[in-house]
């Protein structure tokens, strides 16, 4: 078997691993408005997390604004509302985004919020060359798995694409991509069909970036992915590490690239939130703390620990310092970073391996015989597996085959409420006379102009990042933008 750092890095990316370098801790935080999670950044960064990631609310995620009439009531509620580049200044105001690595989880509306962060940082001083992070970008599990879309496949993934080439070009050292499987298995699909759709999506990206006309050893190293970490401690680890063994053979193999770097799968993972339990809410830091120990056994790059009271709320300050604190554990007092792929070896977990790769290499075989992703997509064939994964997993829970402690065993009599986070009411209101401020201060005549050459971009074959920037920097809403695009490209609605 090849070591640590050798194709196809079944062992892990890295000779050193860990040895050289910790994971990042990342902690994923937004709520409210932007001052309000400023605060908790600030937190996190005096408490150790080592890079932020930003969660943004349904508005923002759909390409609205605070005042719009679809934004009522959910403006701040599960992410910081961002209606324009004030608002991201406010956001990031005090931190020095040239010395922290920032990954915004954000996918219809990628673009704008990657135009807004690197004006944010260039008004800062910074030089946006030397801005670190990732943009998830990943569209097309949206229409598998999770909702926020707001284009039709094919304009969105032109927005996928584009954002390549500028990042390439503007922020070079951007991941510009965050291939996202978590979603697919929080919405309930089996370990290896998350691998499967991840990977399958991803060859869809690079296919799109290739037609193009993107050379494949130029957008490939920036390539990232981000995977659940669930209950299941050994195939999850093995997961992990089929992962990188098929995506190295798909890109060497597939569309031969060159790199080494282009056949490495980099990959952020978050544990599980749909196991994260109300009832007994502590002994969701036993689950958080296995699967952190499966991503780090895996060979996570970076991680995210989901806080004990989630089932219930955001989480207080008090559990998400509890969260982070798990990771440091992990990386300082339990010996789990002194060697590249500890649990290797293991005659279970290599045939565990094995499995999870010819189960997801026969997946993507059935994926490319009826036509590739975007059409698996538009015949509704990713929806109807994850959701008879799902069935089955729950009927597994409610025969009592499958015991979820608290849930269908080792139950108790509801004791005292925990405490829990609440967001203050006034935050959309503020919001609201906030964008308004800002539009009654733009320059009209130059506005317009700039979100006419957009939608003049959008009709013929432009690359957009160009002129979503030319447009942010006039104070250009989310929704402005967002409904420039909607007037050429139309909205997708599901089957």
């Amino acid at each position: 078997m090849s070591g640590p750092g050798e194709f196809p890095f079944t062992r892990g990316v890295y000779p050193e691993m860990y040895r050289k370098r910790h994971w990042t801790m990342r902690q994923y935080a937004g709520f409210g408005s932007a001052e309000e999670s400023n605060r908790r950044y600030r937190y996190l960064i005096e408490q150790g997390t080592t890079g932020l990631s930003v969660a943004f609310d349904l508005p923002t995620q759909m390409g609205y604004d605070a005042d719009h009439p679809m934004a009522a009531g959910e403006v701040g509620r599960v992410g910081v509302s961002i209606s324009s580049l004030a608002d991201m200044e406010r956001l990031f105001q005090g931190i020095d985004l040239e010395r922290v690595s920032t990954s915004m989880t954000i996918n219809a509306t990628a673009a704008i919020l990657l135009v807004y962060y690197v004006l944010a940082a260039e008004r800062q001083g910074a030089d946006r060359r030397k801005l670190t992070g990732t943009v998830q970008n990943d569209i097309l599990k949206e229409y598998i798995a999770r909702g926020t879309y707001i284009y039709p496949p094919r304009a969105g993934m032109r927005l996928v694409t584009d954002l390549f080439a500028w990042a390439g070009r503007e922020v070079p050292d951007w991941n510009t991509i965050s291939i996202s499987g978590y979603h697919i298995r929080e919405a309930g699909s089996t370990a290896a069909q998350e691998l499967a759709f991840t990977l399958a999506d991803a060859i869809a990206y690079v296919e799109a970036a290739l037609a193009a006309g993107l050379a494949v050893d130029d957008f490939a190293p920036r390539l990232s992915f981000f995977f659940n970490a669930h209950n299941d401690f050994f195939e999850e680890i093995a997961k992990f590490r089929a992962a990188r063994r098929l995506w190295a053979h798909v890109m060497r193999d597939r569309f031969g690239a060159k790199n080494p770097r282009s056949m490495m799968l980099r990959f952020h993972a978050q544990t599980a939130g749909s196991t994260l339990t109300a009832q007994q809410p502590d002994v969701n830091l036993v689950r958080t703390t296995l699967q952190a120990l499966a991503a780090v056994l895996g060979g996570a790059q970076s991680l995210h620990t989901n806080a004990r009271d989630e089932a219930l709320a955001l989480p207080t300050e008090e559990s998400a310092r509890l969260a982070l604190r798990t990771q440091q554990i992990l990386a300082h007092e339990s010996g789990v970073a002194n060697t590249a792929d500890p649990a290797g070896g293991s005659q279970y977990l290599e045939e565990q391996t094995d499995r999870i790769e010819a189960e997801a290499r026969a997946s993507l075989e059935r994926i490319d015989a009826m036509g590739g992703t975007l059409r698996a997509i538009e015949t509704g064939y990713f929806r109807r597996e994850i959701e008879e994964a799902a069935f089955h997993y729950q009927r597994s829970i409610e025969s009592g085959e499958r015991v979820i402690v608290g849930v269908n065993r080792f139950r108790e009599e509801a004791g005292e409420p925990v405490p829990t986070f609440r967001l203050d009411p006034s935050i959309e209101r503020e919001q609201v006379e906030r964008l308004r401020e800002i539009r009654a201060s733009r320059d009209a005549a130059a506005l317009d102009a700039a979100l006419g050459a957009l939608e003049a971009g959008a009709r013929g074959t432009d690359n957009l990042l160009p002129l979503i920037e030319q447009a942010a920097a006039k104070m250009a809403t989310v929704g402005e933008i967002s409904d420039r695009l909607r007037h050429v490209f139309g909205e997708h609605h599901d089957r």
